[in-house]
């Protein structure tokens, strides 16, 4: 990820956003033997006030390849992304972009109890069940499901610091944002709904990163 200042953010809310808007998250690790990375469903921990703290859990024996809790990790969390066309642009300005918005958190895990790892579990099901019309949940004392959970292994990441890129077109002016905005609302090749519904609801909400963004030119 580009670490430029041109569109970071320090906003911790808005990380929490994005983890709860997009839990497939990325798990990467440096171990001994090289860089490992799995990728597995993820919840915000909802009862960590303080921190931003995640919850999953990893197929063994993944967390042996990730040596986990024996150094930091990295966790990628990307949300809605797409090609943006120079052609949307006014006339001369010919560079086009990819626009997204991502974070990369970083912290040193903690693995799980096996109680504490079915709870996870359970409540990743719930999580994703919930609104279906027959939404299942974890039989608690089956012990099929109980020897399954056993082949899973639960972590907690309590992020110590992160990197959160929102990078929405803040450097352009007004009416070419507003262009591209609709292009992506509209039926092209790279019409991204999401992704225009974020940079619409960034620019209301933050207009401060807006003028800051312009400020750089580009």
């Amino acid at each position: 990820m580009l670490r430029t200042q041109k569109f970071a953010s320090d906003n911790a809310d808005e990380v929490r956003r994005l983890i709860r808007r997009n839990p497939w998250v990325t798990f990467v690790s440096m171990t001994p033997s090289g860089l490992v990375a799995s990728h597995y469903p993820t919840l915000l921990d909802e009862g960590d006030t303080t921190d931003i703290s995640l919850l999953t859990h990893l197929g063994r024996p993944d967390e042996e390849y990730h040596a986990l809790g024996a150094s930091e990790i990295l966790a990628i969390v990307q949300g809605p992304h797409a090609y943006v066309s120079s052609s949307w642009y006014d006339e001369g300005d010919v560079i086009p972009t990819w626009n997204h918005v991502t974070a990369h958190l970083y912290g040193v895990p903690e693995i799980l109890t096996d109680d504490e790892n079915f709870e996870v579990l359970t409540k990743l099901v719930n999580h994703f069940e919930r609104g279906l019309p027959l939404g299942r949940t974890l039989p608690q004392d089956d012990p099929g499901v109980r020897a399954a959970a056993r082949a899973t292994v639960g972590m907690r990441l309590r992020v110590s610091h992160f990197e959160f890129r929102p990078k929405l077109s803040q450097n352009k002016p007004e009416h070419v944002r507003e262009n591209i905005i609709r292009e992506l609302s509209g039926y092209g090749p790279y019409a991204h709904d999401a992704l225009a519904d974020e940079m619409r609801r960034w620019g209301e909400q933050y207009p401060e990163d807006l003028e800051r963004g312009r400020g750089y030119g580009g």
